[in-house]
């Protein structure tokens, strides 16, 4: 473990934080007032010993470790009943919404035409639905492996009769 050099004017700066104040800086040597304060204050800051809550400077756990003191523990958090039923429910809402979340299709949409041509009794052939939406053949079965299958967890069965097309459906 290293130890951190500390000159004496941030010894004692970070000592009577720790030993006097809860840890705030509200205190510095007679001799240390103007840019020597901020001198001071910069070299605890660039090591971390310190932090600011915008206002006021504190000693940073790490400033505990470099005087050789315990670091504090932090205060309990006091949860009333009513925060954990909050809580809880906040949980039970999340998870129904996660499971009951399902990848939604617009109604004017090319691939709602499309999922409409397979839920057909008869099904859909890829030369059908390339030309009703104007898509290549492999844009057609992409989206049945990517989007159809994959995303909205469609379950598609296809069809070959002799010498025909191969027929697809939503089953």
């Amino acid at each position: 473990m290293a130890t951190t050099q500390l000159t004496a004017s941030q010894h004692a700066v970070l000592a009577h934080a720790i030993h006097h104040s809860d840890g705030k800086l509200d205190w510095f040597p007679d001799n240390i007032k103007g840019g020597a304060r901020k001198k001071v204050l910069d070299g605890l800051f660039n090591r971390a010993l310190i932090t600011s809550n915008g206002t006021d400077w504190f000693v940073a756990s790490e400033g505990y470790d470099a005087l050789g003191c315990a670091r504090p523990a932090p205060a309990p958090l006091a949860a009333g009943p009513e925060i954990e039923a909050a809580v809880t429910a906040a949980e039970a809402t999340w998870a129904q919404e996660r499971t009951a979340t399902k990848p939604r299709t617009r109604e004017n949409s090319k691939q709602a035409t499309v999922i409409q041509m397979l839920r057909r009794p008869e099904g859909a052939t890829v030369r059908q639905i390339c030309e009703t939406t104007g898509w290549q053949a492999h844009t057609v079965r992409g989206t049945f492996a990517g989007a159809f299958k994959k995303k909205l967890g469609l379950a598609i069965l296809s069809d070959k009769t002799d010498g025909g097309e191969r027929v697809y459906r939503i089953v």
